[in-house]
């Protein structure tokens, strides 16, 4: 479902498929966000006003925010831009120590704090763990996370000032100490080059950190080119506690102790902090237990109403889920809009905490409702607790407008302001919208639009129920009526690709600066050799994604048993060790699949040189036992391969390769046909014939962009010869609207 880029992106996903049965976000079936017509043979989408909410873009350009101490707050004063030319040195790493001064901050004064690229301070240790239940060093947040939902997780974090905090930025960072302040300066770039980046080339974004002796911040901005950041101060949360409610549930002796929970206590924490507990008969499993993966605790909050809870999509879910990594330790994680993923487990309590999104803390009364459920399956709900209204009158509001606060406003003991694009749309109401209006007629759907929305990535991740109901693929069909299909549509992006992005454009500029191995620039004297008018093909970046996530549809969830063990292949990439070269290459002689995975030589010395890597750039075709997974050969047509395990760097070819120490364990197709069962339909029997839906997403009331139209008729023509070569001409794609 991801791309191969960043595993940590591969982690977040497998973590919300996990979940996705318990969120009753997840769980509302998916309905119509807009109208639909045609295009030729591309499908127009206009949405719905207000489908995607509002966008918020960054409009404190040229400005300075001064943050004036009041005791344990601030108020804020806005000015002209004041700036400090003189940066000072630059610094080699995030860590900053002062001599001559210590800054107060959080009800502590420090000498010491760390400055990150992606435009925060840092002060003290993390309170938080990041996806993998890592301690972090400083301001982060989850690879597709939204930064309008972001900026309200980011309290439980070590105590920090966020400048101008965008994800993926990188470039130089400068501090100079002075007698009475300390002057923090940054000149970053938004990612460039990439298939997830929005620019070919460098942008500037400078701006500036004054800390002063008495306390007083000040964030200028003299130059931005991004439109999207979190900007604001985060103290530690650490105020009087305040309850609110106790929600109870009849006893359930017939469960086990950490599963029957008895009270649900629903409290406040500074007035802006909601912090819910869950009280168990006896201890809760700790961290490292087996039983973990199979239990999940939930909490809801609704909007009240003198009929009670409000409609389901505006529930707030936050869930903890016990979930085991391969490797690794079971241990508890948390999601939900606003949720800190700090988590905290003593004796017969889980205690998390949260800040509620505007549409919660702007009811007077809101619905608390709670519940446990088990993974065996069948999922099943072993204990519910019942709704109860609360008052919410006594939270104040941290998430504030920097230009448009008033002397009256605050003081504020926490503040901030996430500039954000437009909302992600929901995967199963875009497929609804589709489906309802054209009928159940697309294997897979594709989105592309004119305007962005709140990622910090390009590209998108996809899903999907994987229709057809296909075994033997270590995957199962699944919620089909959740995307308003029969059983036709399989799988599809999960947001629209904007037009302005890298991956929409047909050729990379010719000024565009040359990259690393996973930037197709790398790569434009090779692949432009290869054909009659010396260009390389053309939307590649396009066919990378497309590729890689449509053929998440069949992959990578299969384990191979050998020897009486299971050897995970994946989990949600082929991993760096299997040994995947493509059957049917598609600009390359020497291709590893758009699933993962390398090619490797076998240097029999107990060494390997790595030919190809697992990363999906340029665009690549599908190994053999893709090509198995997806029905299109037959088990006698997969070549037996292998799976390096404890890769050890040991140097280079003469050619740049890396080479590798590691443990060989030969793999047959057989022996992932003993642990996932055949592939059924078999061959003979399996789908040839594809139809892909290509939706131009347009904003209500607006036209779609000649550039948009051009740019995915363009893609259209190439995925469909993508798909012919990649397959080996064992089936067919068709883009069109029926």
């Amino acid at each position: 479902m991801r791309p191969a880029q960043v595993i940590i992106g591969s982690l977040i996903c497998a973590f919300c498929l996990l979940i996705s049965p318990l969120s009753a976000q997840e769980d509302r079936p998916g309905r119509s966000i807009g109208k639909v017509s045609t295009l030729g043979n591309l499908i127009l989408m206009e949405l719905d006003d207000g489908a995607l909410g509002q966008a918020n873009l960054f409009d404190l350009a040229g400005r300075t925010l001064r943050f004036v101490p009041q005791h344990s707050r601030y108020s804020v004063q806005l000015s002209p831009l004041e700036w400090d030319s003189n940066f000072g040195p630059e610094l080699s790493g995030s860590d900053v120590t002062l001599h001559n001064l210590g800054f107060p901050f959080s009800g502590k004064t420090w000498n010491s704090f760390r400055i990150g690229t992606t435009g925060w301070i840092s002060f003290g240790e993390s309170q938080s763990q990041d996806d993998e239940g890592n301690n972090n060093r400083g301001v982060s947040v989850g690879r597709f996370d939204a930064l309008s939902q972001a900026a309200g997780e980011l309290f439980d974090s070590a105590p920090a000032i966020c400048a101008f905090f965008k994800p993926r930025m990188s470039g130089n960072r400068y501090a100079k100490e002075l007698a009475d302040r300390v002057v923090v300066t940054w000149d970053l770039t938004e990612p460039f080059g990439s298939i997830q980046d929005f620019t070919w080339s460098k942008t500037t974004n400078r701006f500036q950190a004054v800390l002063k002796r008495d306390g007083e911040i000040d964030l200028s901005y003299q130059q931005i080119a991004a439109k999207d950041a979190i900007v604001g101060l985060y103290p530690t949360i650490s105020g009087k506690e305040r309850s609110l409610a106790t929600v109870s549930a009849e006893s359930h002796p017939e469960l086990p102790d950490h599963l029957d929970v008895r009270n649900l206590k629903i409290s406040t924490i500074d007035e802006t902090v909601v912090q819910t507990t869950f009280e168990t008969r006896g201890p809760v499993l700790k961290p490292g237990d087996s039983g973990l993966q199979h239990i999940a605790y939930q909490v809801s909050f609704a909007p009240q109403s003198a009929k009670g809870p409000g409609p389901a999509d505006e529930d707030v879910t936050w869930t903890v889920v016990g979930f085991k990594r391969q490797g690794k330790d079971s241990n508890y994680f948390v999601f939900g809009p606003g949720v800190s993923k700090k988590i905290e487990v003593h004796g017969n309590t889980i205690t998390i905490r949260g800040i509620l999104p505007t549409s919660l803390r702007s009811a007077d009364h809101i619905s608390v409702s709670a519940q446990v459920i088990t993974r065996r399956n069948p999922e099943k709900i072993v204990e519910q607790m019942p709704h109860q209204a609360i008052q919410l009158s006594v939270l104040k509001n941290p998430e504030v407008h920097f230009s448009a606060l008033q002397p009256k406003d605050g003081p504020f003991s926490l503040l901030y302001e996430s500039f954000h694009y437009l909302a992600l749309p929901s995967p199963q109401d875009l497929s609804c919208t589709v489906i309802k209006a054209l009928g159940d007629h697309f294997d897979f759907l594709a989105y592309y639009s004119d305007f962005r929305i709140d990622n910090q990535e390009a590209g998108t991740p996809s899903d999907g129920p994987r229709g057809g109901n296909v075994t033997g693929i270590g995957d199962r069909q699944g919620d089909l009526a959740g995307y308003c299909t029969q059983g036709r549509f399989q799988w599809g992006y999960v947001q629209p690709v904007y037009a302005g992005s890298n991956q929409m454009q047909e050729q990379p500029p010719d000024d565009a600066p040359v990259g690393d191995g996973h930037v197709i620039t790398f790569y434009k004297h090779q692949l432009s050799e290869s054909t009659p008018d010396r260009k390389m093909l053309p939307y590649n970046y396009a066919m990378s994604q497309l590729g890689h996530e449509m053929g998440h549809r069949w992959g990578v969830s299969v384990s191979a048993k050998v020897k009486g063990e299971d050897i995970v292949l994946g989990p949600v990439h082929w991993t760096r060790g299997l040994h995947a070269p493509v059957a049917f290459p598609y600009q390359r002689p020497t291709e590893a699949s758009a699933m993962g995975g390398s090619v490797w030589q076998d240097n029999h010395d107990g060494t390997f040189t790595q030919l190809d890597d697992d990363y999906y750039v340029p665009a690549t075709g599908y190994s053999y036992l893709d090509l198995y997974l997806m029905g299109l050969i037959s088990p006698s047509e997969v070549p037996d391969f292998f799976i390096l395990r404890n890769l050890v760097p040991a140097g280079k070819d003469g050619n740049g390769h890396p080479i590798f120490k590691s443990d060989r364990t030969k793999i047959a197709v057989g022996d992932v046909i003993a642990a996932e069962g055949p592939r059924l339909p078999d061959v003979d029997h399996s789908q040839r014939a594809f139809n892909t839906g290509m939706v131009l997403i347009v904003e209500h009331g607006k036209q779609p962009s000649q550039e948009l139209i051009d740019h995915v008729n363009g893609i259209r023509q190439q995925w469909v010869k993508y798909w012919s070569i990649a397959t080996g001409h064992r089936a067919a794609m068709t883009v069109g609207t029926q």
